[in-house]
């Protein structure tokens, strides 16, 4: 909106890729700060005993009672101010990604408002399982078809970048593997979302890479590794004004928590971060910077199926790990949660550096 409004009357720096991700930072970055204290009031006042603590976690997290959730909200409206003010208005990548952000986050809502309101400490309190990967589903269909019509002509339909220059046509298998990457993202994510400010600093490193792939695809010759997409430069806002809100809301997040990020927003950031991953042709270099949630999301997974194999061939179920996710398992080995957080924090940035090493050189 600004970016266009300023260019049409001559003022050439908005049209800079790194003006608009600064300007949109700076608004999101801002909106946390000023409305992250009454929001909270606000979302104390209208849920009253907050998020109910799952029966699944260790007992420490009993004295988080009461903490309200749904921060996500207040940082969904931050990335979307931040984005509309400083984005190029008629560019559809940054619409897509913006559109992706909105669709997670709704059905995080309805998860998030779903727990609040029973107030019930079983893991299944939210939504069904089912009904979220189907609807997560629905959404990837939709996210993946558009995706595929911002690509240029050079580049085959349904295709996957696997980096040195190779693209492999997917065809069909285009929406499955999609829906891989997308719903991926977003149940890694909003796993990861389960110690104070712990995705948040997670997510952050991922976002610098995903920064630097999309300055690699808007400058011809700066990256051999990363598709040229000029139409991909409508994210520079987008991911500005995400890297703000995140902050801020690291801001009111850090332990000890005022308010939980919920559902709503981290289904909304993962979401997001697939599909921006997507738009950019870097899903692989995605996946190897997110690697840290990657394995916390492998640790629930891999838990879940190997009680239920044992429980079915010996009929008692084992587990590998003292309590799944990963993080829980450390706190159950006596951890305290800021060195789980600082040290999962430690390993993200190690991964991100790898995903920037093999977006350069790969």
């Amino acid at each position: 909106m600004l970016t266009d409004y300023f260019f049409n009357y001559g003022l050439s720096f908005f049209a800079s890729g790194w003006t608009q991700f600064g300007g949109a930072f700076f608004v999101a970055f801002l909106i946390m700060l000023a409305f992250g204290k009454p929001f909270i009031r606000i979302m104390r006042t209208w849920q009253k005993k907050g998020q109910p603590i799952s029966e699944n976690v260790p007992e420490t997290h009993a004295k988080k009672a009461g903490t309200p959730t749904m921060g996500g909200i207040l940082l969904i409206i931050a990335i979307l101010m931040g984005s509309i003010l400083f984005m190029p208005i008629n560019n559809p990548t940054a619409w897509i990604a913006l559109m992706a952000l909105v669709m997670f986050g709704a059905l995080g809502f309805v998860d998030d408002y779903k727990k609040v309101k029973s107030q019930s400490v079983k893991a299944a309190n939210g939504l069904s399982p089912i009904t979220r990967l189907i609807v997560e589903g629905v959404f990837v269909v939709i996210l993946a078809y558009m995706i595929n019509k911002t690509m240029p002509p050079y580049i085959p339909e349904y295709s996957l970048s696997i980096g040195a220059g190779i693209i492999l046509p997917l065809g069909i298998f285009y929406y499955i593997f999609a829906y891989f990457v997308i719903c991926g993202s977003a149940n890694a994510t909003n796993i990861t979302d389960g110690l104070d400010g712990m995705l948040s600093k997670l997510y952050l490193p991922v976002l610098i890479v995903l920064v630097v792939a999309l300055y690699g695809a808007t400058r011809i010759g700066f990256m051999d590794t990363v598709m040229f997409l000029p139409a991909a430069s409508g994210l520079y806002a987008v991911l500005g004004a995400a890297f703000g809100a995140v902050l801020g809301f690291l801001w009111y997040n850090s332990k000890p928590a005022s308010i939980f990020m919920g559902d709503v927003g981290s289904l909304a950031l993962g979401g997001f971060m697939g599909t921006v991953a997507m738009l950019l042709k870097s899903e692989i270099i995605m996946g190897i910077a997110a690697g840290m949630m990657v394995l916390i999301l492998l640790s629930s997974f891999v838990q879940t199926m190997f009680f239920k194999i044992t429980r079915r061939t010996t009929g008692t179920g084992r587990r590998i790990f003292l309590r799944a996710p990963l993080h829980h398992h450390f706190e159950e080995l006596g951890w305290t949660e800021t060195k789980i957080v600082e040290r999962f924090f430690i390993i993200s940035i190690l991964f991100s550096g790898l995903a920037l090493v093999l977006l350069k050189f790969a």
